[in-house]
């Protein structure tokens, strides 16, 4: 095939997965009534945003805001569209998950030249659980997740510039974006000492400080740090918004903003039900219940209806196992792939367990999911390595239709507990394998 049969292959395959990502979102999406977990807050400051341009309280007055706009202006996109109701403050989300399913077998073709490794990537964050409640619920993290995978996708085809405005979207999406910023930032600076060692230049350190360092902290440090300010412009323009006018200057009244901000997410230690230490994230152990009723429509004598950011079980386990076979290759082998996989896991996960003392809940995974499938995708890749004879031994072949047959067995096992169907009540009780799930 020509090359650009091949990109035309490679675009219409990323469509396709975005169009059945995106009729499984849509599919009574403003199931359940009413607003889902934190919808309550997003949906409502997305509503004030897209009517006022800033978040106000119903009494007018502006409301004290935790995360930044960018999120909540996606949301409003939404409910611009078809009003504030369920389906309005649910759409922009379902549109956003479904591009990144697409997006991903974008991401998975640059790094490891396959398509058929590519779909896989594809139909494994089709078939998560976690990606999907995120999908079909206005939160702000399936937004993170977007941008950041999107600046990944950016760094992989070589555009540095759009990848720190990518990033600095993600951070005015929610904080946890910055620890991106200094991951990727730090990687290109790198690959410029890399390159610049290779081509044997005299002490490449100093050519990359004079040459490369003003470079990429303008990429990775002004343009998402302009990118968040801006996020804000409707505070800016309004004099309704909190704390506005705190100060005379504008600037004072701003920073004080987000210093407040920062003692909020400093001081959330407050306990809850469904609070979970990072250590139990890759495996599930505590997911959060975003919905839960007891209806008396499924014809059985007691009835449930639930919502549970639980990732497929089986695809969170194995990537486990996956991040020991990747990290494994990056010590013996130091394979680009496998490092750049390690350094988007790590980037966010291992922060959060600095805040051992803060409120956190297993949905935040959801930003880092991307990286979770690559891991798998990375491992599989091994696994199915030709032998001497340029072949895949049959065998692995079949072992890997296997696992992802058992992955989209359990995808279809948990989905009524993914979009708030309603069953009966020790339905929803076999689905409880472990007693923290409850």
């Amino acid at each position: 095939m020509t090359e650009i049969s091949l990109r035309a292959k490679d675009s219409l395959t990323a469509l396709g997965f975005t169009l059945v990502a995106l009729a499984l979102r849509l599919w009574h999406l403003s199931t359940p009534k009413g607003f889902v977990f934190d919808e309550v807050y997003y949906a409502k400051n997305a509503h004030s945003l897209v009517q006022h341009g800033v978040e106000l309280k119903n009494s007018g007055a502006g409301e004290f805001i935790v995360h930044p706009p960018v999120g909540k202006w996606v949301i409003g996109i939404g409910i611009k569209i078809f009003g504030f109701n369920e389906f309005g403050w649910r759409f922009s989300s379902a549109v956003i998950g479904a591009i990144s399913v697409g997006l991903i077998f974008l991401v998975a073709r640059k790094l490891f030249d396959s398509y058929y490794l590519a779909c896989t990537a594809a139909l494994l964050t089709l078939l998560d659980g976690l990606h999907l409640v995120h999908s079909r619920t206005a939160l702000l993290d399936i937004f993170l997740m977007f941008f950041i995978l999107l600046s990944f996708y950016l760094i992989l085809v070589r555009r540095p510039w759009l990848a720190g405005l990518a990033l600095g979207l993600a951070f005015a999406t929610k904080w946890s974006g910055i620890y991106y910023m200094v991951a990727f930032g730090a990687f290109l600076l790198y690959s410029d000492y890399r390159l610049t060692r290779s081509l044997e230049i005299e002490n490449p350190i100093l050519t990359v400080a004079k040459k490369s360092l003003w470079k990429r902290l303008i990429q990775f440090g002004v343009i998402p740090g302009v990118t968040y300010v801006a996020s804000w412009f409707g505070w800016f323009l309004n004099s309704t918004g909190w704390d506005r006018k705190w100060s005379p200057s504008i600037v004072k009244s701003f920073i004080h903003y987000q210093s407040e901000i920062w003692n909020f997410h400093k001081g959330l230690t407050e306990g809850h039900s469904y609070s979970a230490n990072p250590w139990s994230w890759l495996i599930m152990g505590r997911p959060t219940s975003f919905f839960y009723a007891s209806p008396k429509n499924c014809g059985a004598k007691s009835c449930a209806q639930e919502i549970l950011g639980l990732g497929t079980p089986l695809l969170w386990w194995s990537a486990l196992i996956a991040l020991f076979v990747t990290f494994g290759y990056w010590i013996v082998r130091r394979e680009w792939q496998s490092g750049l996989i390690l350094l988007g896991l790590a980037a966010g996960y291992l922060p959060w367990f600095l805040f051992q003392k803060r409120t956190m809940f297993t949905f935040y995974a959801i930003a880092f999911e991307p990286f979770v499938v690559l891991l798998i995708v990375f491992a599989l890749s091994k696994f199915l390595e030709r032998d001497s004879y340029g072949v895949i031994p049959k065998i692995r072949l079949y072992a890997t239709y296997a696992y992802l047959g058992l992955v989209a067995i359990t995808f279809l096992y948990f989905l009524p507990l993914y979009i708030g169907s309603v069953i009966s009540y020790s339905a929803w009780y076999q689905h409880m394998w472990f007693p923290s799930w409850i």
